[in-house]
């Protein structure tokens, strides 16, 4: 049996969260299942479940993203959970993050292909893109890293007053609590696990919100920031 014909039918619950683009979010499904598989983005056993463990588990992370925010997914991969972000909310304005090349054309490909016009797709490293990308509200990110590895990455790419969301799965507490003093020391004032996905994904979809203060990224990351601001200034006049 073949990848593709192992792809189930798209739930109900999915004509309700993706609504006009639903048909957009089955082309989705389909090109993961098809090219995603040859291209080595996903294994062939997470065709059968695409739609509950990747789709709607992404998707439904819209229910904490503020309106109408600027959103950095760090480590998109195959889009996860940036894209099926963007086909629930289309007043986001969405980066797909992503060093490998092999990922970022077929994300600029999805993009291209489902008429994404509020989505960018940049190649590169988090901590290579600092200073060069603008800060964003809102950093995202799944099964990318372990938390406090993740937040050196993500958090200097947020503005101030800026949150990072993780979904994350059964160990969210327990890497929470570990990651506490890294999370301190690079600027977070709050913390919180969240569920969310009530009657749409079964268990719900656990996500790890830090939110940050004046300063992402802690003093560590400040001057950091000022070079690569300089150095940004300096390339423009040139």
């Amino acid at each position: 049996m073949t990848a593709e014909a192992e792809l189930p039918p798209a739930p109900e619950q999915a004509r309700d969260v993706f609504g006009d683009r639903f048909a957009d979010a089955v082309r989705y499904a389909e090109l993961l299942a098809e090219a995603g598989v040859q291209r080595g983005l996903i294994g062939p056993r997470e065709v059968p479940r695409l739609w509950e463990r990747h789709l709607l588990n992404c998707a439904v992370l819209s229910e904490v993203v503020p309106e109408g925010v600027t959103v950095c997914d760090v480590g998109s991969g195959a889009g996860l959970p940036g894209i099926p972000l963007a086909l629930v909310r289309e007043d986001l304005k969405i980066t797909l993050l992503e060093p490998l090349l092999r990922r970022t054309n077929f994300l600029t490909e999805v993009v291209e292909l489902l008429g994404l016009d509020h989505v960018t797709v940049v190649r590169g490293r988090a901590e290579e893109v600092m200073g060069q990308l603008p800060p964003v509200h809102v950093v995202t990110a799944r099964a990318v890293a372990p938390l406090d590895r993740l937040a050196t990455w993500g958090i200097p790419l947020l503005r101030p007053y800026g949150e990072m969301l993780a979904l994350k799965g059964d160990t969210a507490e327990e890497e929470l609590k570990s990651s506490a003093a890294a999370l301190s020391k690079l600027g977070a004032v709050e913390t919180s696990v969240l569920h969310v996905g009530e009657g749409i994904v079964d268990p719900l979809s656990t996500v790890v919100r830090v939110e940050v203060g004046e300063s992402p990224g802690g003093v560590r990351f400040a001057a950091k920031r000022a070079k690569a601001a300089r150095t940004g200034r300096t390339r423009r006049r040139r």
